[in-house]
């Protein structure tokens, strides 16, 4: 009797089990990165957080009167390659860690981030990985 439950029981575990491993290995097949690296400048004044849906994000410097209050670098996969919205929204929360109201976008290329090297001794090939470099002045309006 309690063999016939077992039994029951590893028939319901097994799919469980296989549906687990494919939405994990999907999962990590589909992920995009974005990592931030923010540097906040000596020598100015430092205002308080501000909030994340608050902060611009601008391709040119505004005309309007402002401080620069530091830098943000975003390093961010290419294949797969996250959606812009979300390279933004990074942009936004470490711009508001600093106080910004906006953050201009300086620099944003594509470029060779690493290289590995393939093949025996003889006949190696050497190949990069390319990933999205993006850098960011945060500002904050007089």
């Amino acid at each position: 009797m309690a063999s016939r439950a077992l039994l029951r029981l590893s028939r319901w575990q097994r799919p469980l089990r296989l549906a687990a491993f494919i939405a994990s290995v999907l999962a990590l097949s589909a992920c995009a990165s974005v990592d931030a690296q923010t540097t906040a400048y000596v020598g100015v004044e430092h205002p308080a957080p501000t909030l994340p849906g608050e902060v611009q994000i601008l391709r040119t410097e505004p005309t309007r009167p402002n401080v620069h209050l530091g830098e943000i670098l975003i390093d961010a996969s290419v294949d797969p390659a996250p959606p812009i919205t979300q390279v933004e929204q990074k942009l936004r929360e470490e711009g508001a860690k600093l106080g910004a109201d906006a953050v201009v976008v300086v620099y944003d290329q594509i470029q060779p981030v690493a290289a590995y090297v393939t093949g025996p001794l003889w006949s190696r090939n050497i190949d990069t990985i390319q990933g999205r470099k993006l850098k960011g002045i945060a500002i904050k309006y007089q």
